[in-house]
């Protein structure tokens, strides 16, 4: 049996294409030459092996269906190579693309993501605000940021930490305020968006909430409770920096868990590029030193 370093890869290449796509025309196509090109390196793939990979007939080449295993792991293999590839590439870009949903991007990453760029500054950081599905096959996305439920598939899936609320409001507004109960004699504001509600904060208490603003976004909601509208049941992430820095105050300052979490997700299958990496361990640490999610700083 022929040693690997003694089948040529162009050969094998070509084998792939044309079981794959199902003709000499089409696998010279995606390979850049011509159909009879492709069939010499069949017959170099065949001779180097010590068998037949197709049955030649009038219409073309049709793969033998003992050769399917070897197809099979040919495709892996190549795959494989191109992840390896394009990581190299990666690497030596040193560019890193992550995509981050625009409240976790806009009230939390921006104002710490110089901490990273002065550790790194060798490293390209490009952000991409959405919330939309990942595919990281067909993008230059290296990381993502999602929140919800988990469970997500066909990726790799890492839990940063828990979706944590607590009713927020401007001081003037938190006056008299000394427990739940203190919110029913205050305008509510309401996000018409929102994955959780206030039956998730809270407990036993039945509290008969009243009316207030609606708005179907989760900043406009927290910034009319800054400017004095009313309560605003707030997630942790849109909270935490306000309420350090006395913009809002949270009269009932008790966090409670929604059933939803932050995920870092990327490609599965493929080894991260060293600035994903890094950019993983800083993230990870600049959510435990905040104490997000209840981490341990």
């Amino acid at each position: 049996m022929a040693d690997l370093s003694d089948i040529p890869l162009n050969a094998l290449r070509a084998a792939e294409a044309v079981a794959r796509l199902g003709s000499l025309s089409r696998a010279g196509a995606a390979l850049g030459v011509s159909p009879g090109a492709v069939s010499q390196q069949v017959a170099r793939a065949e001779a180097a092996l010590g068998r037949a990979l197709f049955e030649r007939r009038p219409g073309g080449m049709v793969a033998l269906e003992e050769a399917g295993e070897v197809f099979a792991n040919l495709a892996e293999g190549f795959a494989r190579l191109g992840q390896a590839v394009e990581a190299a590439r990666r690497d030596r870009a040193h560019v890193l693309t992550v995509s981050v949903a625009p409240i976790f991007a806009a009230r939390f990453l921006i104002w710490r993501l110089a901490d990273f760029t002065r550790a790194h500054p060798e490293i390209q950081v490009r952000i991409d605000s959405s919330v939309g599905l990942v595919d990281f096959a067909a993008s230059d996305i290296d990381l993502a940021v999602r929140i919800g439920p988990g469970g997500y598939r066909g990726v790799a899936c890492e839990r940063l930490f828990d979706q944590r609320i607590v009713p927020v409001c401007s001081a003037e507004m938190a006056a008299g305020i000394t427990g739940p109960e203190g919110f029913a004699e205050r305008p509510i504001i309401r996000d018409s968006s929102a994955m959780f509600g206030w039956g998730d904060w809270l407990r036993a208490e039945k509290v008969a909430l009243g009316a207030g603003p609606e708005f179907s976004d989760a900043s406009l909601c927290f910034d009319a409770a800054m400017a004095g509208q009313g309560v605003f049941l707030a997630f942790e992430v849109l909270a935490h920096d306000p309420l350090a820095r006395g913009q809002v105050v949270a009269p009932v300052p008790r966090w409670e868990k929604t059933a939803h979490a932050y995920w870092l997700l990327h490609a599965e299958g493929r080894s991260l590029s060293n600035p994903a990496r890094l950019f993983r361990r800083w993230l990870r640490g600049a959510v435990a030193a905040e104490g997000l999610g209840g981490s341990a700083p």
